[in-house]
């Protein structure tokens, strides 16, 4: 068994277990089926008999009576059928719904590092389309695994009854057709996966053109994104049609195989008739049964594309399964804070992304007390937000110590953590609901005093009043129906609303503007006692009055002190307010 072979195997049975609590529908939609199945391969036998015996002897009631049996075979194999697809989509929607709860849950136990590996449009593609494709495949399995073979087996021995000889014919082109089927499986199933792949580049282009519309059209890029997206499609379209091209081969080489079977029974079968072996009742049943194997194994090569298509699907949803976080949640008792130690410190700490060639921190040391602001500048890819995305674990250090009031970050809890540092990121994000919804996602039995609070702190009590219903307002997606000041407004709100010992503001006043913003930082000052806050901007205005001042470049610490200071001390510092106050504008603030 070859390496793809036993990931097909493994990833099967990985999969299936998503199935219990639905054991009794995948049994009896089988089940039924053969039942179903058992009826039909009946049907040649009755046709015979009204042929043999009651058009030869032209007994009418003979021949009423056996299309009154017909018909109630008919009847009762419906009802098994419409019974089993019941129970099969019963299952099927079982299986897809445990799968995708699954899947989502893992996902969100995955590190930053892990999701910027993997990348957003795979995790949305096989999210989605992958596991609608496997979904679809446990459907059909359930529906036609075990019934087509039973046709086919079943339409062997029946046709052994009547004449073992001629059965030859049909075990011949039974072979014949499972052999094609095996062989078109084997060449199409890294073929589907390689499709799956293109369609995650296509939706990646997707989702960077719509996102960057604007400045795609800024810069009039229509054309180069338009011929990057028709080049990925081209490219998807043409493994697709490799896939369709070799899957097409199915229909027409089962059709050859059985038809020459056909002509081959006919032809032993008008001697066998003329020497009076045969009926010609036990001809047409023989044809019909050649037929239902016909039928059936086409129906098994339909489920084997199918098939074919969930196990590439299910493949590339296993590997999402089989990703595992490199930063397990410690899931500690909650450590109580040594009050005689920093709130952050940072011990020789450097990083360095995956796959990136150099550290973006190299040997960072510097503490923060309890109480203390202090504001993080730096150029662009400085290590600004990398060094917050250390203090919130994110991400692990890759060497050094980054500890939080006396513990090493790595014993906290995630619950722990993510309650005690607050973080208001570059992007304001909203969710859809009400300002009451966004203000208690991490505070939700947080009272209206605690949230007008939070919002009076981040200057957006006075707009949030003058909105009908007041806390009640609508969030439409994504906050549009908000102004970027007024989002990032919110934002810094909803991460004071619970009270964390440390609040983190990543660039997240770049919207507002200068006397909102002084005044944001004087309320965050005065009415958060004992809060330790990290004001990160490329503004120098907004860290200035900070108790002390990181200054990053190029993943170093160029300097940590206040401002007065650092402006005589720190070149890299004293560039940077230069570059946006006059010389007499920083002689003031000294």
């Amino acid at each position: 068994m070859q390496k793809s072979e036993y990931e097909v195997m493994g990833t099967m049975h990985k999969l299936m277990r998503y199935i219990k609590g639905y054991e009794k529908q995948a049994v009896l939609a089988p089940l039924f089926k053969m039942l179903e199945a058992t009826f039909e391969l009946f049907v040649p036998l009755v046709v015979a008999s009204i042929i043999d015996t009651g058009i030869k002897n032209g007994d009418a009631v003979f021949i009423w009576q056996r299309c009154g049996l017909l018909v109630l075979m008919a009847a009762i194999g419906l009802t098994c059928s419409l019974t089993a697809q019941y129970f099969s989509a019963k299952a099927a929607l079982g299986f897809g719904t445990a799968l995708r709860k699954d899947l989502f849950r893992h996902i969100d136990t995955l590190s930053y590092s892990e999701l910027d590996g993997i990348g957003t449009p795979t995790l949305v593609t096989r999210m989605t389309s992958d596991i609608n494709q496997v979904q679809n495949g446990v459907n059909l399995t359930l529906r036609l695994l075990l019934r087509s073979p039973f046709i086919v087996i079943g339409a062997l021995i029946m046709a052994y009854t009547i004449s073992p000889r001629l059965t030859l014919l049909f075990v011949a082109a039974t072979v014949v057709i499972s052999l094609i089927i095996y062989l078109i499986m084997r060449a199409t199933v890294p073929i589907y996966h390689d499709a799956q792949n293109g369609l995650d580049k296509v939706t990646l282009l997707t989702r960077e053109n719509y996102v960057g519309a604007r400045v795609v059209r800024a810069f009039s890029r229509q054309a180069d994104e338009l011929a990057a997206f028709v080049e990925t499609n081209d490219h998807l379209r043409n493994i697709q049609t490799m896939a369709g091209l070799i899957s097409a081969l199915m229909n027409p080489l089962t059709y050859l195989v059985i038809n020459l079977a056909i002509i081959a029974l006919l032809l032993r079968g008008s001697h066998e008739v003329n020497n009076g072996a045969l009926t010609q009742g036990e001809i047409i049943a023989l044809i019909n049964y050649m037929n239902q194997i016909l039928v059936s194994l086409l129906r098994l090569a339909d489920l084997v594309i199918s098939v074919t298509r969930a196990l590439a699907s299910g493949m590339r949803v296993n590997e999402i399964l089989n990703t595992h976080t490199t930063m397990p949640d410690p899931q500690a008792e909650e450590l109580a804070a040594d009050s005689a130690a920093p709130a952050v410190d940072f011990a020789d700490v450097t990083f360095t992304y995956r796959g990136a060639g150099a550290p973006s921190l190299t040997d960072v040391s510097f503490t923060a007390k309890a109480g203390e602001t202090i504001g993080v500048i730096g150029g662009t890819g400085s290590g600004k937000s990398t060094l917050i995305d250390l203090v919130c674990r994110f991400y692990d250090a890759t060497a050094g110590t980054v500890s939080l009031f006396g513990h090493n970050v790595k014993e906290y809890g995630f619950a722990q953590l993510r309650h005690m540092v607050g973080i208001v990121p570059q992007q304001a994000v909203l969710f859809t609901g009400t300002i009451r919804d966004n203000m208690c996602w991490a505070a939700p039995d947080a009272t209206d005093e605690e949230i007008w609070q939070a919002l009076e702190i981040a200057q957006a009590a006075d707009f949030v009043r003058t909105k009908p219903g007041m806390l009640d307002a609508p969030v439409e997606t994504a906050g549009r129906n908000f102004s970027g000041g007024q989002r990032q407004r919110l934002t810094i709100a909803r991460a004071l609303v619970p009270k964390p010992k440390i609040l983190i503001l990543d660039d997240s006043a770049s919207a507002l503007d200068f006397a909102t913003d002084a005044a944001l930082r004087k309320a965050i000052k005065d009415k958060t006692e004992g809060m330790t806050v990290f004001i990160v901007s490329q503004r120098a205005a907004s860290v200035q009055r900070a108790d002390h001042i990181l200054v990053l470049d190029d993943g170093l610490l160029a300097g940590d002190a206040p401002h007065n200071q650092l402006l005589k001390t720190c070149d890299v510092y004293k560039e940077i307010c230069l570059s946006q106050l006059s010389k007499e504008e920083v002689e003031k603030t000294l």
